[in-house]
C-alpha cells in the first residue's frame, strides 16, 4: 500500500515546501494538482512549460516521493462550452507533461450540466450525457496514448457518470486499454443512498478491480435527519473505516490510497489511522 495525499491540502506551496511536508508526515506520494500547489502556474493553456514540468518532476522523483495522479479535473458538460474547451485543452496539455512530471495519468471528473458548481443536473442522467463524457474523454485518452500514458476518470452522485454502473458503461463506450478508475466512495454517496455506501464500495471493487489507479480517503458524518452526507476529516466521522479499508486491502494489497480533504491538524490523526487499520485488517 501507497498512502498519499493531494498536493494542496498540504497547506504549504511549492516544491520545497511540498517535499518537506510530505516527509514530514511520513506519506509517500501526492496528487498533484500544479496550478493549485504552484503560484507561478496558472490554470490556462501554455500554463505549464516544459521546463518547469521537468523542474517538479526531477525534484519529486530525486525525493522519492511518488505522484500517481495529476490532476486536471474539468466539468465537459459545462453549458459555457468555452469553459468547457478550455478544461479540455488544459487537460491535454498535462497529458503532454505527465512524464516530465513523473505522473502516471493525469485525472478527472465527469461534470455536470448544472456547470457552476458541479451539482445535480436531471440532463445529467441521460443517455445523451453518457455519450458526451465517453467521446469526450475517449478523445483525451486518444492523446494520451499518443503520448504513451493514461487518463483516469472519477465519478460523483451529481455528475453524469452518478455511480459506479454508469461509469463503467461509459467505459465500456469508450472501449480504450488506457483508461484507469479513480474511486471516491463518499462522492457516490448522497441523502438517498448513504446508509449503502459498503453496498456501493463492493460494487466498485467488483466492475473496477485490476483498473482503479487509487481510492480517495475520506469520511463523514451519516446525517440521520435525511440531508446529505458531511465530509470531515479522515478518521473522525461515522464511516465503518476497518470494513471499508479492509475490503481495499482484499481486492488490492497494493492499493494506492490518497487522503483528500483532510487538512491541517487532522492530517497526522489520519495517517496514523489509515496505516494502523491497514496492519490489522
Amino acid at each position: 500500500m501507497k498512502l498519499c495525499i493531494r498536493g494542496h491540502d498540504l497547506g504549504v506551496k511549492g516544491t520545497e515546501a511540498i517535499i518537506a511536508r510530505v516527509k514530514e508526515l511520513g506519506i509517500d506520494g501526492l496528487q498533484l494538482v500544479c496550478y493549485k500547489s504552484y503560484d507561478d502556474i496558472p490554470y490556462a493553456p501554455g500554463g505549464i512549460t516544459p521546463l518547469r514540468a521537468a523542474e517538479i518532476g526531477d525534484a519529486m522523483r530525486n525525493a522519492g516521493v511518488c505522484v500517481p495522479l495529476v490532476g486536471a479535473y474539468f466539468n465537459q458538460a459545462h453549458p459555457d462550452t468555452e469553459k468547457a474547451k478550455k478544461g479540455f485543452d488544459v487537460f491535454a496539455e498535462y497529458l503532454g507533461q505527465l512524464k516530465a512530471l513523473g505522473g502516471e495519468c493525469v485525472g478527472s471528473e465527469t461534470g455536470s450540466y448544472m456547470g457552476d458548481p458541479w451539482t445535480y443536473h436531471p440532463k445529467n442522467r441521460t443517455p445523451k450525457a453518457y455519450a458526451q463524457v465517453a467521446e469526450t474523454f475517449g478523445r483525451l485518452a486518444d492523446i494520451a496514448a499518443e503520448n504513451g500514458v493514461s487518463i483516469a476518470m472519477e465519478g460523483a452522485a451529481g455528475h453524469v457518470c452518478w455511480n459506479p454502473n454508469i461509469l463503467n458503461r461509459v467505459l465500456k463506450m469508450m472501449d480504450r486499454p488506457n483508461v484507469k478508475v479513480i474511486f471516491d466512495l463518499f462522492n457516490y454517496m448522497d441523502a438517498g443512498n448513504q446508509f449503502d455506501y459498503l453496498d456501493i464500495l463492493d460494487r466498485g471493487l467488483e466492475l473496477f478491480r485490476g483498473n482503479i489507479l487509487l481510492f480517495h480517503m475520506k469520511d463523514c458524518l451519516i446525517n440521520e435527519e435525511g440531508a446529505a452526507p458531511k465530509q470531515v476529516g479522515f478518521g473522525k466521522g461515522d464511516l465503518d473505516k476497518e470494513a471499508i479499508l479492509s475490503r481495499i486491502k482484499a481486492s488490492d494489497p497494493d492499493a494506492v490510497l490518497v487522503l483528500e480533504g483532510t487538512t491541517g491538524e487532522d492530517i497526522p490523526f489520519a495517517v496514523k489511522t489509515i496505516r494502523d487499520i491497514w496492519d490489522r485488517v
